[in-house]
Formats: C-alpha cells, sequence, structure tokens
C-alpha cells in the first residue's frame, strides 16, 4: 500500500517582524517537491494554501486580558486553528503530512493537530528557542513563542487550540542546532526540562551522536513531528531565512540528520518554516528544503 502525504502551505509572516516568508509555499513548490516525493513512491496530494490575512488588512491590537506584547496574536490564533483542524483530519486518516510555512508560529497549529490523543516525540531543529512568551519577548513576534505556548505558557488563545493544553511535555521535545537566545527565554528553557543540544554539542560529538542520542530520548513515542526552521542552516547555504544566525548546520550534517530520522521510520508529520524568498539567493534556501524533506522521506545515496 502506497503512503499518502498532504502537503499544505501557510503564507503567513504574522508572526515575525520582516516580511517575505509568506512567499515560502510558492518557493518550495517551484523547486519541486510534490515531485520529488512522488518520484519517492508516495501518493502525494497538494491542498493548497490555508487563508492568511495580510498585515495590512489587520488591527494589531492585543486581546484586553492579554499582558506583554504579541503582534496580530487573534489572526496568528484563527489560522493556527485552522491548522489544527486540517492537521487532526490527516492524523485520523493515517496520512503524513507537510505544513510548508511561513514563519514557525504556524507550529502551534500542527503540533496541536498531530500530538492531540496520539504519543508524539518532537524534533525542534531551529538556530533559536521559541521560548517567549508576549511578556518576556523583546521584539513581540509570535514566532518566537510556539514551544513555550505548546508547554502551556501563555495567554489561553494560543495555548488552548484544539481546546486542550498544554500539547506537550518536556520529554516529548528535543532541540537541536541551537545558537541564539534572549535572556529570558534561556532561563525558562533551562528550568524546562527539555532537552537541548546547542550547535556546540554538535561540534564537539558529530551530528550523528547527537541525532541517534535525541531519538533515544524520545524512543517512548510511537510517532516523530518534525518543525525544521531554514534558519537552523547555516546561512552560507541557506540565506533565504529572515532571522540568519552564524555558525549553522552545514549542507551534510543537515542531510545526515534527516536520513537518521528516515532511518527510524517513526517520522509523521513535518512542519518546514522560516523561508523568505525575498532575502534569498536563486531560490537557494526553498531548494535545499526540498532536498532536505526528500531525505527525512527516504531518498538515500544508495
Amino acid at each position: 500500500m502506497t503512503d499518502t502525504i498532504r502537503l499544505f502551505g501557510v503564507p503567513m509572516d504574522l508572526g515575525q517582524g520582516r516580511r517575505g516568508v509568506d512567499m515560502g509555499p510558492s518557493a518550495v513548490r517551484y523547486a519541486g517537491l510534490q515531485e520529488r516525493l512522488k518520484h519517492l513512491g508516495y501518493e502525494v496530494f497538494d491542498m493548497g494554501n490555508i487563508e492568511v490575512h495580510q498585515a495590512e488588512e489587520l488591527s494589531d491590537v492585543l486581546p484586553a486580558d492579554v499582558k506583554g506584547n504579541a503582534h496580530f496574536m487573534v489572526e496568528v490564533a484563527a489560522v493556527c486553528r485552522e491548522i489544527y483542524r486540517r492537521s487532526r483530519e490527516c492524523v485520523k486518516a493515517h496520512e503524513k503530512v507537510i505544513f510548508i510555512g511561513g514563519d514557525h508560529s504556524i507550529s502551534i497549529g500542527t503540533i496541536a493537530g498531530v500530538a492531540q490523543n496520539q504519543d508524539t516525540g518532537v524534533l525542534w531543529i531551529d538556530a533559536h528557542g521559541d521560548f517567549n512568551t508576549p511578556e518576556t519577548s523583546p521584539s513581540g513576534n509570535i514566532h518566537g513563542m510556539p514551544v513555550a505556548t505548546l508547554l502551556g505558557h501563555g495567554p489561553e488563545l494560543l495555548t488552548d487550540i484544539g481546546d486542550y493544553s498544554p500539547k506537550l511535555r518536556p520529554e516529548q521535545v528535543v532541540m537541536i542546532g541551537i545558537r541564539d537566545l534572549d535572556l529570558n527565554e534561556r532561563l525558562n528553557l533551562r528550568k524546562s526540562g527539555i532537552k537541548v543540544f546547542t550547535m556546540r554539542d554538535i561540534d564537539e560529538h558529530g551530528i550523528a551522536a547527537i541525532v541517534r542520542e535525541a531519538i533515544n530520548r524520545l524512543s517512548a513515542f510511537s510517532t516523530l513531528h518534525v518543525s525544521f526552521d531554514l534558519d537552523s542552516l547555516d546561512p552560507e547555504i541557506a540565506p533565504g531565512v529572515g532571522t540568519p544566525v552564524p555558525g549553522g548546520l552545514s549542507y551534510r550534517e543537515a542531510h545526515l540528520l534527516m536520513e537518521i530520522l528516515a532511518d527510524s521510520g517513526k517520522v509523521g508529520s513535518i512542519d518546514i518554516v522560516e523561508i523568505n524568498t525575498i532575502l534569498d539567493t536563486r531560490n537557494a534556501t526553498a531548494r535545499i528544503a526540498v532536498e532536505l524533506i526528500a531525505s527525512l522521506f527516504g531518498k538515500s545515496i544508495i
């Protein structure tokens, strides 16, 4: 029986401060994602884009009961509720699902859907911890808040998507590639109980050892979700991201990470986010995203 993969674009840039990631879904499609997955033997259905209003159409007003700073929270929450609904449909149909962002705030909805009523481990591959709340965030950009939100920290408008909270326990999350944290975010992440592998850990131990340890830590969970931010890669190979940080994963480190995850046979879903086509060079970042997704879903050298 052929495995089914459903693709959803989420052209949202409301969760971050630089315009351009709303064009990420188009860039990834143009780079040939659907054809690459079909070549690997999957039945692939592109379900189009989830509707997202443009910033110019919206009023950036916080609900009266929310303290702190979080831009476009009402619209981000609405989009994430729709993502949650689509994600749940795929889980119930036993289909694999790929959500193409857009900014990383979309993972509030994707993970809410795949983690409900099942044991799901989450690999958070990112330069950043995304563990702020409206009260700790220096910028108010919600793409820096999804992990905290999924663990139940923050306003109910975001934490209660899917009508349950928290979505995740700390032992369900492993972070890889972290190298840029805000001060309060660093303190709260240390207290959280989440296992964090920084770029120093990768430098010292090698990506293969780190990924195998991550899988081992999540061995109790039957399914894995991969939340992949392209800024986890070094900007020299992935220039088209809004918040680049030097010293990221190399081309081969990223592929080996995905290949080892594929070997586990447990990956059921992924969100791939933060491709900013305005800042990219000849769609290079979208192309490498497609290559990495192909490795995650079984492309091998031999």
